[in-house]
């Protein structure tokens, strides 16, 4: 090889060098970020669970603070400018597209879905319970429970409270009673397991399909400070309830209240009660 090529090689090794040594450091750097982001993305993802973990802990041991002195809740004007949205009786088709709104708008909720229905709609349940929304018990069958003799509402609380631990929800703290309708034998047993019942302030009426605009409105003005709203996700057509849902939200933030679960409105009535 003559000198005049080796000479060729060797410049062209140079700048080899000088353009392949760059990115092999930049791509290096690169993948050192991106393991490094993945890292700092797991470590939030646990993070974030061991905070939600310890907030349901602080939340479900102020259900068993405020059990002491009442079996059951309508409303708790202590928590302020609050108001708890809950849903009942489905699972249904229609609890996807509230679940999507809710998701969509960062609102938290509570549900009190019926065991008949979480065997039709089980993914529902575990799409609950994994988004992060209060899940409370509403019987199997949704009878009126003051109708039934003892025995018989146990079998539907405890039924009821297993076919939400089977779908991946965590044991039941909250208990609505179909109709709202309840006696002693309710309370008894509600209370040898440490569960709250949990009433309304506001009824919106929404099973009797008067038109989103009338849904919307009857939650506007009757809505108070620490109010508990009932609506439906399930049990028949909820497609008003759905397409009111957004102005509800809408309103109520214009209005300056904070959208909360009802274990959440418990804690924080619990917190500013200390407080004051």
């Amino acid at each position: 090889m003559s000198l005049h090529a080796k000479r060729r090689l060797i410049a062209l090794a140079a700048i080899l060098t000088v353009l392949v040594v760059p990115l092999w450091i930049v791509s290096a750097s690169a993948s050192k970020k991106l393991r490094s982001a993945r890292m700092s993305t797991g470590v939030r993802t646990i993070l974030r669970g061991e905070r939600a973990s310890e907030e349901t802990a602080r939340q479900n041991r102020a259900i068993a603070t405020l059990l002491k002195t009442t079996p059951s809740v309508r409303e708790l004007p202590a928590a302020g400018r609050e108001v708890a949205l809950s849903f009942d009786d489905g699972p249904s088709p229609y609890t996807e597209e509230i679940i999507d709104i809710l998701v969509d708008r960062h609102v938290p909720a509570t549900f009190f879905p019926v065991g008949v229905a979480i065997d039709e709609h089980p993914e529902t349940i575990r799409r609950e319970a994994r988004d992060g929304f209060a899940i409370g018990d509403h019987t199997v069958h949704h009878p009126r429970m003051s109708e039934l003799p003892a025995g018989e509402q146990e079998a539907e609380v405890d039924g009821q409270a297993a076919d939400l631990r089977r779908d991946g929800a965590p044991p039941p703290h909250l208990f609505r009673p179909p109709f709202g309708v309840y006696d002693q034998d309710t309370l008894k047993i509600l209370r040898r397991r440490g569960m709250l019942m949990v009433l309304w302030t506001v009824e919106t009426d929404d099973y009797e399909l008067p038109g989103q605009e009338a849904i919307a409105a009857h939650v506007l003005e009757a809505v108070t400070p620490g109010a508990i709203v009932l609506m439906h996700d399930g049990g028949g057509d909820r497609s008003e309830t759905v397409a009111a849902l957004p102005e509800i939200i809408a309103e109520l933030r214009r209005r300056g209240y904070r959208l909360v679960t009802v274990p959440q409105l418990v804690l924080d009535a619990e917190r500013a009660s200390r407080l004051g």
